[in-house]
């Protein structure tokens, strides 16, 4: 019964494992929904906080920017990691760009 038990636990990790290590199609899909959800997400801030103003280094700064700076900031990390995962995988193979292996000319 144990060793049924242990089978089941490594089928759930390796799927898990699976789900955490995207490539190709599936990277570019969550790629701009995570964007499209920092856009929103910066929209909500600009309607629901309110106008004002905090000193930062003694100059006021309309404190909706706080939070926008934040998310663009996640925003950037975001896509700084695709970029360097880009990188790592060598490019966009498999996506049949006419740059991987350009036609001889003549």
């Amino acid at each position: 019964m144990r060793l049924r038990q242990r089978s089941a636990n490594d089928v759930d990790h390796k799927g898990a494992m699976e789900r955490l290590h995207s490539t190709g199609p599936e990277l570019d899909r969550k790629f701009w929904v995570a964007l499209a959800l920092y856009a929103i997400l910066a929209g909500l801030v600009w309607f629901t906080v309110g106008e004002g103003e905090i000193l930062v280094h003694g100059r006021p700064v309309d404190i909706r920017l706080v939070p926008l700076v934040v998310i663009g900031g996640l925003a950037l990390r975001t896509v700084l990691a695709r970029q360097a995962e880009k990188i790592r995988r060598g490019g966009d193979r498999g996506a049949g760009d006419a740059g991987e292996n350009p036609a001889p000319r003549s």
